[in-house]
Formats: structure tokens, sequence, C-alpha cells
């Protein structure tokens, strides 16, 4: 079994950069010089992902224009001679192929990787949140895949958390695997009140899923918030087959958070090849000027 296929849902309304989302799309919030969501579809390219099914919403357009060929602003480009730059646009509608599908109410991340059943259809496939960027040697979800071709299972990226901040994540209890950073799920909980559970795992916004997954999901009740939680029916599905977490390699950042969006544009902004050596020296000014001693 391969993994060919990649869901990216983008159909919230980004409530929480608020007044800047109300015209603009969350996942189009620029990360030094791209949109956050070219990142994740980036790194599902580098990890061999062959389509992108975006699960969209109103007034979500500027994402599927942003990957679309642009003819007029190509002959722009051409006439003033942006070679480079014409190319560069260009590559961004080559990148891959990509399929749009619409979650018509917001009813949670469960109801949106639904919605994508008929394109998925019967295989194994990858989940990538817009929100969560991560910073690695080696793509995430291109680690993960790695791991599936040894398990041939569904997986979950998971990283630890202080204990303090457990009831912010979907939260995985496990026993230890033989391979590396793996573990066996036994137990999955959405948020959990604290001092409910002793793990720090963390799930995050990278999986590979069954295509099991569709039918649990039409039939899971919604949880937390109201809303179909993913982590419902993955714990259903924890009771039918195996299903492994991974504490991948990498930094990880939220990019939906507004301090989370900050460290991503400082993370990525000092490994531009271009800028990052005059931000690391504006950065070390900035800090001596505010230092209180």
């Amino acid at each position: 079994m391969k993994i060919r296929k990649a869901v990216i849902p983008v159909a919230g309304l980004g409530t929480r950069f608020l007044p800047a989302t109300k015209a603009i799309p969350k996942e189009m919030l620029t990360i030094v010089d791209r949109p956050t969501i070219q990142y994740i579809v980036e790194e599902a390219v580098a990890s061999g992902i062959e389509q992108i099914v975006f699960v969209t919403s109103e007034g979500k357009s500027a994402i599927e224009n942003h990957f679309d060929y642009n003819f007029h602003l190509d002959a722009v480009l051409k006439e003033k001679n942006k070679v480079t730059l014409g190319e560069e646009i260009n590559n961004i509608s080559n990148l891959i192929d990509v399929v749009s599908v619409r979650q018509k109410k917001p009813l949670g991340l469960g109801h949106a990787i639904w919605t994508a059943r008929n394109v998925i259809g019967d295989e194994p496939f990858m989940v990538l949140l817009g929100d969560d960027m991560v910073l690695s040697q080696v793509p995430c979800a291109k680690q993960m895949i790695s791991l599936f071709e040894q398990v041939g299972e569904s997986i979950v990226a998971i990283q630890r958390v202080p204990m303090n901040q457990t009831h912010q994540y979907g939260i995985v209890e496990g026993e230890d695997d033989d391979r590396e950073r793996t573990v066996r799920i036994t137990r999955m909980v959405e948020k959990p009140a604290p001092g409910t559970t002793e793990s720090d795992m963390a799930i995050i916004g990278r999986y590979i899923l069954m295509p099991d997954i569709f039918n649990i999901l039409s039939t899971t009740t919604p949880g937390h918030g109201g809303e179909i939680q993913l982590t419902d029916a993955l714990l259903a599905l924890t009771k039918k087959r195996a299903m492994y977490a991974y504490e991948f390699q990498g930094t990880r950042y939220d990019a939906g958070d507004k301090m989370g969006y900050l460290k991503a544009i400082i993370a990525y902004g000092l490994r531009h090849p271009d800028l990052g050596q005059s931000l690391r020296e504006h950065l070390l000014e900035v800090t001596a000027a505010y230092d209180p001693s």
C-alpha cells in the first residue's frame, strides 16, 4: 500500500486571527515570503504525495487560486522580463494535482475528513493540518510514511507536552513498540480533564489513516464542543485494528496561534537563504535595545 493522497482541511474561519482573517483565509497568512498553506503542500510533495484534497468552505477560493495558473500575472511578469519570478510562480501551479471538496457545515475535523471520502476511495491516506508547521531535516510526513511502510496501519504524529497543557490536545496512551520513537496506541482522549491521564503524548496535525475511518466517522456522534471529533473515531478504529503514535523528529509551530505564528516567522526567517543573516543581526539589535539590564 502506498500513500498517494493527502487531505488538508482548510474550512475553518480563523477566528483566532481576526480581524486579519475577516477577508483573507488564515491559511494565506504569510510566513516570510509564502503563505502558510504552501509550506504544508510543499511538505506533502517532498514526502511523495501525488494528490492534495483541500476541504474548503465559503470564502476560501484564494487558496485554490494560489495553486492555479494565472495567465494575466504570467503575461505581466514576462512583459517586465521577470523570468525567475515568473518561473517560481508557475512552479506553484505545477506543484501537485489539487482537488477541492466543500464542507458545507462546520461540524468539526472528523466531519471535514469524512467529506473527502469519495476522492480518497479505498486506500490509506495522509492528513495534514494547515496550522501545524514542522521544521525538520526529513519532512514530518515522510518520516511517517516510512513508518507506515513497516507497520501498514494508521499512525498519528505526537509530541511531548507539559502535563499542565495536556487538556489543550488530543492525548494518546500506549505500549512501547520495538521501533524507535513509536508507541502502539491503547487509549486516546480529546482534551482530557486535569488528572485523568498520566500521558504527555499530544497529537499534532499529521495523520496517516486507513480508509476504514470513513465508515466510523459516518456513525460518530458529536463529542467535545458539539463537533464530530476525529479523536473519537480514531479510538473506535483502535478497537478494530492496530494504530501507532510516532514522535516525529523536528520542531512544530502552531501557526494557528498568534505567538506560534510569530515564532514560525522567526524560525523560518532565520533559515531563509537571502534574509536569514540580516534577520539574525536585527534580532540581536532589538534584543539589546530592549534588554532591561
